[in-house]
């Protein structure tokens, strides 16, 4: 294959992404084991990063799917919450844990958080949740105090997320509005055991063909591996995974995906969600947005990403909503003049946003 250009890039990306277009997953579980992993701290985000790639699913199928644990929450890698495969959780906390557990160090001792409080306080979670129980937030706080821990301030998030970290706890789906958890050996008992070796080239195949094509920075920022760690990933998935050039140097792709050749287009208009793999898979955005864009998107650097409307692979606008009983109401801000056919053809994406949600949408357009 000749040097991509970097509207070949992102042809190639978005059909990775499951973003242009038919492909042949068709459940939660297939498209969560496809990307390996997905960004979920938001759940709402999370829920319609699947739904996006799941047309003709409802919030409810998606959630009915979670509840036959198709996929789980947990915190896999860089200390943040992803929908993983229920069957890999306990192999890539082993692979990715490491650095987010050496980095926490120092905020719990600013908590006062000691290994004794630690082991306490998992035992007590361990107590209360055996037998197969789902303990909201609150729950598992109060059985932790019970314990004669005590939670003030950030102290108890801490532990929770210290549980899952570790592997004892996973997040199960919410009752309600609420959060909950989980045993994780309990929740999902059927993990699949991977060694050190094998665990890389999965992580490298799988982050490679649901993205690429990408740098080896790019999987390293997105895993939190060491870029030493991540070159042995992409060397164990083999013929698998393949090194092409563009414009911007040297990426890896799925050697599939470089097979079947370049898609004619990047997909058209898609409206992910702000805390989807579109922005969060990688490193470098630069083939998605400029920099002026990227401050748009994301105020301030602040880490909190709004939705975006793309087309053809690059962001041309943001947009929020506001969910109402019966309607859902987005707000768009254009980067540029749509003209007549993108704003139908975004409409049309909204539309399918709303039969998502199960409710009618308004769309309100800003000025550019």
């Amino acid at each position: 294959m000749s040097t991509l250009a970097v509207a070949d890039v992102r042809a190639l990306r978005m059909r990775a992404l499951l973003l242009a277009g038919n492909h042949p997953h068709g459940t939660v579980r297939e498209v969560v084991t496809w990307m390996g992993a997905m960004q979920a701290q938001d759940l709402a985000s999370g829920l319609w990063s699947l739904g996006i790639r799941l047309p003709g699913r409802t919030e409810g199928d998606i959630t009915a799917a979670l509840e036959r644990r198709e996929a789980l929450r947990t915190w896999p890698m860089r200390g943040t919450v992803h929908l993983v495969p229920s069957r890999d959780a306990r192999w890539m906390l082993d692979l990715m844990s490491a650095k987010p557990l050496a980095g926490a160090a120092g905020r719990r001792e600013q908590l006062g958080i000691t290994e004794d409080t630690v082991q306490r306080a998992n035992a007590a979670l361990q107590g209360a949740l055996r037998g197969g129980k789902r303990l909201t937030r609150a729950e598992c706080l109060a059985a932790v105090a019970d314990a004669g821990v005590e939670t003030p301030g950030q102290v108890g998030y801490h532990l929770l997320w210290y549980a899952s970290q570790v592997g004892l706890t996973c997040i199960a789906p919410h009752v309600g509005k609420e959060q909950t958890f989980a045993l994780l050996d309990e929740w999902a008992p059927d993990q699949v055991s991977l060694g050190p070796e094998e665990a890389l080239a999965t992580i490298a195949l799988r982050y490679f063909r649901g993205r690429g094509p990408a740098t080896v920075k790019d999987f390293s920022r997105w895993t939190g591996l060491g870029m030493k760690d991540c070159r042995a990933g992409v060397a164990a998935a083999g013929p698998a995974l393949r090194e092409v050039e563009t414009e911007w140097g040297p990426m890896v792709a799925a050697a599939d995906s470089l097979d079947e050749g370049v898609p004619p287009s990047a997909g058209g208009h898609a409206v992910p969600p702000g805390f989807d793999e579109y922005m969060l898979g990688y490193g470098d955005r630069t083939a998605m947005l400029t920099a002026a864009q990227f401050e748009a998107v994301v105020p301030g650097r602040n880490g909190v990403f709004r939705a975006t409307l793309v087309r053809d692979g690059r962001v041309v606008g943001t947009w929020k909503r506001s969910v109402k009983p019966q309607i859902v109401v987005v707000e768009t801000v254009p980067f540029d003049a749509h003209g007549a056919h993108d704003r139908h053809s975004f409409e049309e994406a909204f539309a399918r946003y709303g039969q998502f949600l199960g409710r009618e949408v308004e769309v309100r357009w800003g000025s550019a």
